[in-house]
């Protein structure tokens, strides 16, 4: 197994997950074999590996002799799509002609839609698109992948989606631009058993995309459960698109985007993901479960 990851987020998940097996070997690449978490992992039986990716020697030796492999490839970190689709270091393309030399039986890949391609080009959502890029290549080459497209997740609430305090009283707003149309989440935590399920039934999964989601909650339901929880008042902002993408801030313009594509409500199967796992988590016990994060509000 090869969970590539970011800060071992869904790759540590997935690969914690398939460790409860102990049948099953598990190999985890990361840039820095010392960080806690991937100490953790080895503590639980992982073989955890220093792998540049940006080598094709180095990724094919990871995963030489693997029966899959798990992969999600990153775009924050430097906002460059070209490098999501083309880069090597922890990028698709390199994993996938390695995956198809090698004869992997079963990737599943972190992918998304390639939104740009789906709305004929008025919406473009980089960190979607170069993984829907990454995801059609996979196909074209033959590769036997799944791909997993993921809600996002409830821990975006403890930092970038954190409620903010109203400006002209004594409360706290959400400010994600959904309208009252119900946007999917999920923890992170809950992505590895979910993947693991899928790793265990090929037969079911095989050359598909499934579409993982805990619950999909209206903004001001969001809210709603963060005021119980936290003894705070927070309500939606209702602020627009348009709006949101003159924040300013990085990555604002490509949020806005994302959720006009939310708007138009993408796959994402809440039954199915309850079925791989029965223990996933809504936001009202995430909440409770992280109300320490919120304590400065």
């Amino acid at each position: 197994m090869y969970p590539s990851d970011r800060k071992l987020g869904e790759g540590g998940s997935v690969a914690r997950a398939i460790l409860e097996d102990k049948d099953i070997c598990v190999r985890v690449a990361t840039r820095d074999v010392t960080k806690p978490a991937a100490v953790a992992l080895q503590d639980l039986g992982a073989e955890v590996v220093k792998c540049d990716l940006n080598s094709k020697e180095d990724v094919n030796g990871i995963l030489k002799g693997a029966y899959g492999a798990f992969l999600v490839t990153t775009y924050w970190d430097d906002f460059n799509q070209e490098k999501e689709i083309k880069q090597v270091g922890n990028k698709g393309k390199t994993v996938a002609d390695a995956s198809k030399q090698l004869g992997l039986e079963h990737v599943v890949y972190s992918g998304l839609e390639n939104v740009k391609k789906l709305t004929k080009g008025k919406l473009e959502v980089p960190h979607f698109d170069g993984k829907g890029e990454v995801e059609e290549y996979f196909w074209s080459i033959g590769v036997p992948m799944t791909s997993v497209r993921i809600a996002p997740y409830f821990e975006n609430f403890l930092n970038l989606w954190k409620p903010v305090k109203a400006s002209d009283g004594d409360y706290y707003n959400l400010m994600l631009p959904m309208k009252d149309i119900p946007m999917d989440g999920i923890c992170i935590a809950d992505i590895g058993p979910a993947v693991a399920s899928i790793f265990r039934s090929p037969e079911e999964f095989l050359g598909k995309a499934v579409g993982l989601s805990a619950e999909a909650l209206t903004i001001q339901q969001y809210a709603d459960i963060l005021s119980k929880t936290l003894g705070k008042v927070v309500k939606d902002s209702k602020i627009t698109p348009e709006a949101y993408e003159k924040l300013g801030f990085p990555g604002a313009k490509e949020i806005a985007n994302m959720m006009r594509f939310y708007h138009m409500k993408p796959d994402r199967d809440v039954q199915l993901t309850h079925k791989l796992n029965p223990k996933v988590k809504s936001f009202s016990q995430f909440v409770s479960e992280n109300k320490d994060a919120f304590k400065d509000l």
